[in-house]
């Protein structure tokens, strides 16, 4: 009996980290392979795995089995070095919604969800399974003022918390 709670609990665990925020819908219409290639983060909320790193990259292409592979990369001013981290990331549901999950550490998968998207795919709007995570990612290192500002008006629409938003040095 213990050893079938210990596998639900972690079941519903790895499922609530898969999921998406409540009011949140991703993108229809996605094309993984438009999508494919470097993109630079602008601005994020605050979190542990990416914390004091500025010119931040995340590159993603395809592998063999059709997954996508996930390359982030930053420099870390304090410790004068590049940190990079590799991951493999899989659709939740149908290729043409944005709604991937992600896992830079073995069997453990989280949320990426791509909410806006522009036509041409120069920038994204992405959270994860809840309103802690969000990047404003663009193919080019510098966005307009009016980028970010229309970001942060949609950001804050959707119920983010904006005042830890870093916005990134590139």
């Amino acid at each position: 009996m213990k050893l079938s709670t210990l596998v639900t609990t972690v079941l519903l665990l790895l499922t609530g980290c898969t999921g998406l925020p409540k009011g949140i819908e991703p993108v229809t219409g996605f094309d993984k392979d438009r999508y494919l290639g470097t993109w630079y983060e602008i601005a994020r909320l605050d979190h542990s795995f990416e914390r004091g790193l500025s010119q931040v990259t995340a590159e993603y292409s395809l592998n063999d089995d059709g997954s996508i592979k996930v390359i982030n990369r930053g420099y870390n001013v304090e410790e004068g070095e590049w940190q990079e981290a590799e991951g493999r990331a899989v659709f939740v549901g149908d290729s043409d919604v944005g709604h991937m999950k992600v896992s830079f550490f073995g069997p453990f998968y989280a949320s990426y969800v791509v909410f806006e998207l522009d036509d041409d795919y120069s920038t994204v709007y992405i959270t994860g399974y809840n309103r802690n995570y969000l990047w404003l990612m663009s193919r080019t290192p510098e966005v307009s003022d009016e980028v970010l500002e229309a970001f942060k008006a949609r950001a804050e629409a959707e119920g983010f918390e904006l005042g830890e938003l870093i916005v990134v040095e590139q």
